[in-house]
């Protein structure tokens, strides 16, 4: 019986590859009775009947069963199976090889063999590609703008800190497809990004919850991006996912917008502080060694002093003691000694020496004759001019 009155075609009605149960059951029912709309399909016996006579005509001899025809049918069926059994790994890639849904073995890049589908089947990750994961933020394309923008997440990047403040944390991580650990990829985990996302996620929580929220925001950025991929790194490996978290880049750390304004003033209050702090550190710094300088010398000028007046002392009581031994010795020409001496220190500055000799009539004085003023340069205003008369000395008793 031909196949066209099972149901209106080899495959059920309308032709459809699900619509029908196949050339041994019956398949739905097209409204107007039979598939097609209505139409009579054709008949596969006569398709059939058709195809083998130009089949003949092809073939020498013209006969399906002779050697020809199985020599052709082998090697088409060879070149099928050796087209079938070859694939191809790109550079970027890395071949894992299923056999009959088990791992095998591995593929390196370029050409590769397998048994045919469904015995063998390939699967071929991105090995080299960087992946980006952003936490606590989006970027969406602008429409209207013909760009894109970030848009921020809350709920993700919301994070409570060690002194109980909440600070807005947005951060990228970028990871690859570990070396050698492209099975481990592909059998452990099933959606990677979103299992990337959900322990940096918690990673950066842990960390955040352990720092204050100052530092965070000036001094410990760095310090907190390598807890961060050190502690992601840990969980993954824990997780045996074969993923490298190549770096963590935190994009934003600020308070949430309502208290921002508040905080900041807040911080550049803190940064006055520490450069007033700063400035009394230099001028300390500065003064105190000066004071100490001045104090030093001051004790060395004092001790100096001492032993200079001590010394004087000293000298002074050696000195008495010995015109004491002297004048023990000789009293009359210890006076006189001591008298002259007196005299030399009293009147040996003076230039003018009058001595008087005791007498009524001063005969034995001479006038002064002022060699010191004639000796002295004349002026231009004295040139020309009449010089005054010396006055007479007055007599006294004798000059030297």
């Amino acid at each position: 019986m031909p196949w066209s009155n099972q149901g209106g075609g080899p495959w059920g009605s309308g032709g459809g590859s699900g619509g029908g149960r196949g050339p041994w059951g019956q398949g739905p029912q097209q409204p107007g009775g039979g598939g097609g709309g209505g139409s009579t399909p054709p008949d596969l016996e006569e398709l059939l009947r058709r195809s083998q006579d130009k089949l003949k005509k092809v073939l020498p001899g013209g006969n399906l069963g002779g050697p020809g025809f199985m020599l052709i049918l082998g090697v088409v069926a060879a070149i099928a199976l050796v087209w079938a059994s070859m694939f191809r790994v790109q550079p970027d890639e890395f071949g894992i090889v299923l056999r009959f849904g088990k791992y095998v073995r591995d593929a390196n890049p370029g050409l590769n063999f397998q048994w045919p589908y469904p015995i063998e089947t390939v699967l071929l990750p991105k090995v080299t590609r960087v992946n980006r994961v952003e936490i606590g933020m989006r970027q969406v394309d602008d429409l209207r703008r013909g760009g894109s923008t970030i848009r921020d997440v809350p709920e993700e990047s919301l994070m409570l800190t060690g002194d109980e403040n909440i600070v807005d944390v947005d951060f990228i991580v970028f990871w690859v497809i570990k070396a050698g650990g492209a099975a481990d990829y592909v059998f452990n985990i099933q959606q990677a990004d979103g299992t990337v996302k959900a322990v940096a996620e918690s990673a950066m929580r842990e960390i955040v919850g352990r720092s204050d929220s100052s530092r965070i925001q000036t001094t410990e950025r760095q310090k907190i991006e390598g807890a961060v991929h050190d502690l992601m790194q840990k969980v993954l490996d824990g997780y045996k996912a074969g993923i490298q978290i190549t770096q963590v880049q935190l994009q934003k750390v600020d308070p949430p917008s309502q208290v921002l304004d508040s905080l900041r003033d807040v911080q550049a209050a803190r940064i006055d502080q520490e450069r007033a702090q700063n400035e009394a550190k230099i001028y300390v710094n500065r003064v105190v060694p000066e004071a100490k300088g001045r104090a030093a010398q001051i004790l060395q000028d004092a001790e100096a002093y001492r032993e200079q007046t001590v010394a004087e002392a000293r000298g002074q009581a050696a000195r008495y003691l010995s015109v004491y031994e002297e004048y023990r010795k000789a009293p009359e020409v210890t006076r006189q000694r001591i008298y002259l001496e007196t005299m030399e220190r009293l009147l040996g500055s003076n230039q003018t020496i009058i001595l008087d000799s005791g007498g009524a009539g001063g005969s034995g004085v001479l006038p002064i004759l002022p060699l010191d003023q004639l000796m002295r340069p004349q002026t231009p205003q004295s040139k020309g001019q009449p010089q005054p008369k010396a006055q007479p000395q007055p007599k006294t008793g004798g000059v030297r």
